[in-house]
């Protein structure tokens, strides 16, 4: 067990520590005063030297903090993780203005030592400059061509959830966590959409896939990970970052192994997938005699890898919210139960079926708003000298947007703290957009996914709730469902509940 986990998870350990750091460093900290530019920059809580604001800050949840500090320094301040200095903006007007309407100033990703070390500048997700926008515009290009093609894809949907209907089955109604079972199908539905084809449950190679791409996101958000990202020097103490290269490295690997196997067999008729677009895309580069240096084999292994870390965790974390709340709320399930049933009867959900399903899609909206499964997007930074809402902001500062802090904007929701499908609805029961709608995060670094997201959510939800009825477990009421989300990058929910057969 790495030192600095078992520190954070030893309550005496901790409370020593935190005193004599405290009592070394309080002389320091009265008479510490911030550089010159953070004088002129956004307002926040005083840092102590080397520490910042961490003593003030919940690890395991640290929007939670930041949200209370927006109350008393507004919705643009600057808070202290160690000794990394970053602006925090809250609420949807902040947001929106800094992602999507000023996009290019804060459209630069801030890397942690883990992922600059695991990506090496590679990928979509963690790069920046040229390689960024090459590998952004094909991803764009390429998932439009998908959803050109949605009876296509909408049929791998649909075939994926039959498998995940199985296995819910197999429970026979009893509890259990819906984790794995979640997990493993939309795994799959990625494996379809990248390499073409999908894996049993029970096969080694995609068990072993599927782990790699959670547990390095599990790892992503444990105490001694952020530690170290915060205090590189202490990588020797930290057996995660091992772990997590470790697992990086092996991804690539096995993709590189998958992708040598593809270029063998490639048929420019017949696609099979995103790798066979990007493959193709090389082959025809080279064959018109263009050099482009960013189309090579590494950043195709990694944008792959980062595709199924930032998809599969993101659909799969709704979905498990969205039956928790099934449970969790009986009288918002059998609405969904009877309109799915008015409308589409014993037979198959096709995306087609969403406009007349306006309360199905306005609850799964809804879990997405209330869940508030990334609570902090992706770190941003700033690519140039900025003055924002008043206040200077130098470049290359970490932006780090508070998307919950969005989607529960009590200026923007009427029940913000409320499960309240209403939200999406007018007052005809029509379906409403909203706004402040962003889990997906917003502007040129939001999900390249977010299409295809939306329709595998539509189509797995509303599935499920016509062939089971979701309750909690055995001697648990309603009330007594535990809505406590696993602390990490992601929330997550932890608790089992039943999914009781309604039909064959």
């Amino acid at each position: 067990m790495a030192i600095v986990d078992y520190i954070f998870q030893t309550s005496t350990s901790v409370f020593l520590l935190w005193t004599l750091l405290v009592l070394l460093l309080v002389y320091l900290a009265l008479s510490f005063v911030p550089p010159q530019e953070d004088q002129k920059g956004p307002p926040g809580p005083r840092p102590l030297p080397l520490l910042g604001n961490l003593l003030q800050l919940d690890l395991k949840r640290p929007y939670e903090t930041l949200l209370k500090f927006s109350r008393k320094y507004g919705s643009v301040f600057t808070v202290y993780f160690g000794p990394k200095k970053v602006v925090v903006l809250v609420g949807y007007q902040a947001v929106k203005e800094a992602l999507v309407n000023r996009a290019e100033e804060f459209g630069e990703r801030d890397l942690t030592p883990i992922l600059e070390e695991s990506s090496k500048g590679h990928g979509i997700l963690w790069s920046n400059g040229d390689s960024w926008r090459e590998m952004r515009r094909f991803g764009e290009a390429t998932f439009r061509e998908f959803l050109a093609d949605k009876k296509a894809w909408e049929d791998k949907i649909i075939d994926e959830t039959q498998h995940l209907i199985k296995v819910f089955r197999k429970f026979k109604g009893q509890a259990f966590d819906t984790n794995q079972p979640m997990n493993y199908a939309i795994s799959n539905i990625i494996c379809s959409m990248v390499y073409g084809s999908r894996f049993q449950y029970d096969d080694p190679e995609f068990i072993s896939l599927v782990e790699r791409i959670y547990v390095p996101i599990e790892l992503t958000g444990s105490p001694s990970l952020q530690l170290y990202n915060l205090f590189p020097c202490i990588g020797p103490l930290v057996p995660n970052k091992t772990r997590f290269l470790q697992l990086s490295m092996i991804s690539q690997k096995k993709n590189l192994e998958i992708f040598r196997h593809l270029k063998e067999t490639l048929n420019p008729e017949k696609c099979r997938g995103f790798a066979d677009k990007y493959l193709l895309h090389q082959q025809q580069l080279e064959a018109s005699g263009i050099t482009n240096i960013h189309f090579h084999i590494d950043n195709l292994a990694m944008t792959v890898i980062h595709l199924f870390a930032a998809a599969t965790n993101a659909s799969s974390a709704s979905l498990k919210w969205g039956l928790l709340f099934m449970a969790k709320y009986p009288e918002i399930q059998d609405q969904v139960r009877e309109e799915l049933t008015r409308v589409a009867g014993s037979r198959q959900v096709q995306e087609e079926d969403r406009k007349n399903l306006p309360f199905t899609n306005a609850v799964i909206h809804e879990v997405q708003r209330f869940a508030s499964i990334i609570p902090i997007s992706i770190p941003r930074k700033t690519s140039q000298d900025v003055t924002f809402q008043g206040h200077f902001i130098k470049k290359g500062t970490a932006v780090y947007p508070l998307l919950t802090s969005v989607l529960l904007d009590e200026t923007e929701w009427e029940r913000p703290q409320s499960f309240y499908p209403a939200h999406f609805l007018d007052n005809d029961g029509n379906f409403v957009k909203r706004d402040a709608f962003l889990p997906f995060s917003a502007g040129q670094r939001a999900c390249l996914g977010e299409g295809l997201a939306r329709v595998k959510l539509f189509i797995i939800f509303s599935t499920l709730l016509q062939h089971f009825r979701f309750t909690p477990p055995p001697g648990v009421s309603e009330d007594e469902l535990d809505l406590t989300p696993v602390a990490g990058v992601t929330l997550i929910p932890s608790q089992d509940i039943s999914a009781v057969p309604v039909s064959d």
